[in-house]
């Protein structure tokens, strides 16, 4: 099960998806879908994604996708010594993740595009981030210093709002990776409708004004009932809504030697 607030083995996590503007209006479902989960020996694994506005059942793939990518990555013993055995590791839960939303399409009897999705996973400690990568939405590092790093930069792609899905052709070939070895202290995952507001656009850079109270915040909280409650009251707030109408999901995760 995965809970909205973690504080297991130092990490504390917060995380929420909610409805877009527009989708309410025309009353459609949330197609984002998170999950995170931290291992015994402190590992944490997370996963955010986006279900394609024009698929039929992306919800669907969406919740599929994140709960197959986190539980692949989370049966395997999580040891990849150097870059290319991170990719590898990385590559075979994407490739599991994308045949459980295929199965799921015909087990349905509909073409896999009706389930498509971006994807985004990470596996992070205190010394180290990894993070794969296939279509928008980002991950953001936070270090001690208060700097807010890009780990993943969202596809520029010809047209506005085009991007790659995890059933798309090639989409593992393509897919994004980054291993970043160093003190990070906060971590930040998030789905294509917070771009424009947490990143500087076309290059991706980091907007540090966003994540600095951010990560405040997920370092600070201590009661569940409020975690996600701040959060989504946050996604929902005049500040993001007026910028965007897409469903939003934000995951934020904070090492504290002090937990």
């Amino acid at each position: 099960m995965t809970n909205d607030l973690g504080l297991l083995s130092n990490w504390q996590v917060v995380a929420a998806s909610v409805t877009g503007t527009s989708h309410e209006k025309r009353s459609q479902p949330c197609q984002d879908a998170h999950c995170w989960r931290v291992l015994a020996n402190g590992v944490l694994v997370a996963a955010v994604a986006d279900g394609a506005g024009s698929a039929a059942l992306a919800e669907v793939g969406a919740k599929i996708a994140v709960e197959a990518v986190v539980e692949m990555i989370c049966q395997q013993d999580l040891q990849p010594e150097n870059d290319g055995e991170w990719q590898v590791f990385l590559t075979a839960s994407l490739q599991v993740a994308r045949a459980q939303v295929e199965a799921e399409a015909a087990v349905r009897e509909v073409p896999a595009r009706d389930l498509a999705c971006t994807l985004i996973a990470v596996v992070a400690t205190p010394e180290l981030i990894a993070v794969a990568q296939i279509g928008d939405g980002a991950a953001v590092a936070g270090d001690s210093e208060g700097n807010a790093i890009a780990l993943t930069v969202p596809p520029c792609g010809e047209y506005i709002n085009e991007t790659i899905f995890l059933v798309s052709p090639n989409a593992i070939e393509t897919a994004q990776f980054q291993v970043m070895r160093q003190p990070l202290r906060h971590l930040a995952v998030f789905s294509d409708g917070l771009q424009m507001l947490a990143l500087k656009i076309p290059e991706g850079t980091p907007h540090k004004p966003f994540f600095t109270p951010l990560f405040r915040f997920s370092g600070e909280v201590k009661e569940e009932s409020d975690a996600k409650q701040q959060l989504e009251s946050f996604l929902r707030s005049p500040r993001v809504s007026q910028r965007t109408d897409d469903d939003l999901t934000l995951l934020l995760a904070t090492f504290s030697s002090n937990v």
